[in-house]
């Protein structure tokens, strides 16, 4: 990762690789499994999205009993690891039942590339939203590769600019509105949502809010019913989905 991309105003000082910093609360545990709960008639829990108040997406039954959110950036590999690994199995076993939601929620710690994701993947809308962010995990190795050729005058040029415009150059020079434009998003729109001030300032409210009031420190951060747990690959998240009762 190049560090000079890191250095836009919008970046914060956080690392990937796991959110964990010692302050984890105690582990949510059931002694009972929690029942499975039916979806709305004709549909599945999984087609279930929505966006949330906190800023976040969140695939599953609203109301479900165990709700699991993460604190995600598409360039963190980790991150990554986690969403390759984990949908299939946290789709069909879990969110399927009714029992457990998961939301994902920006915390994009690696400035320009990390932004632009962000923002062409809102604007995809809500019910493309994790279609489209299972999409960004599988290409992350391909847009790593782009990020290391990027031109060293191009990235010299980033810590300079507002997010919005570092957001653009590093879009267009990472291949990323092609990337959008091939899954349904016209130029234009990318185009318009790469700039768009509201959303970044809720991306940016997102973030102040886990790192100040949360205890966030990194990606992937993991919280089961508001408890912050101490896990960052899925080997370690369903484990604990399974001790608050999602068994």
């Amino acid at each position: 990762m190049r560090a000079a991309l890191a250095l836009i105003p919008f970046a914060m000082l956080a690392s990937c690789g796991g959110g964990n910093d010692g302050n984890s609360a105690a582990p949510v545990t059931s002694s009972t499994p929690v029942a499975q709960v039916a979806a709305p008639a004709g549909k599945a829990w999984v087609d279930v999205v929505e966006k949330t108040a906190e800023g976040g997406y969140r695939q599953g039954n609203p109301n479900a009993p165990i709700k699991l959110v993460e604190y995600g950036s598409r360039t963190c590999p980790t991150c990554g690891r986690f969403g390759t690994e984990a949908p299939e199995p946290l789709r069909e076993k879990y969110i399927s039942t009714g029992k457990v939601s998961y939301e994902f929620r920006d915390f994009p710690i690696h400035g320009a590339p990390d932004l632009a994701l962000s923002l062409l993947n809102q604007c995809a809308g809500t019910q493309a939203f994790f279609p489209m962010l299972d999409q960004i995990f599988a290409n992350q190795p391909a847009f790593f590769e782009k990020q290391e050729k990027l031109p060293e005058a191009v990235v010299q040029q980033l810590g300079s600019m507002s997010p919005p415009q570092a957001a653009m150059v590093i879009a267009e020079q990472m291949g990323m509105i092609d990337f959008a434009k091939q899954r349904g998003i016209p130029e234009a729109k990318a185009r318009q949502c790469l700039v768009d001030q509201a959303a970044i300032k809720q991306i940016a409210d997102v973030m102040a809010d886990a790192t100040n009031n949360k205890g966030v420190t990194g990606t992937p951060t993991f919280f089961i019913n508001d408890q912050k747990i101490d896990a960052a690959l899925w080997s370690q998240v369903e484990p604990a989905l399974q001790a608050a009762g999602a068994r």
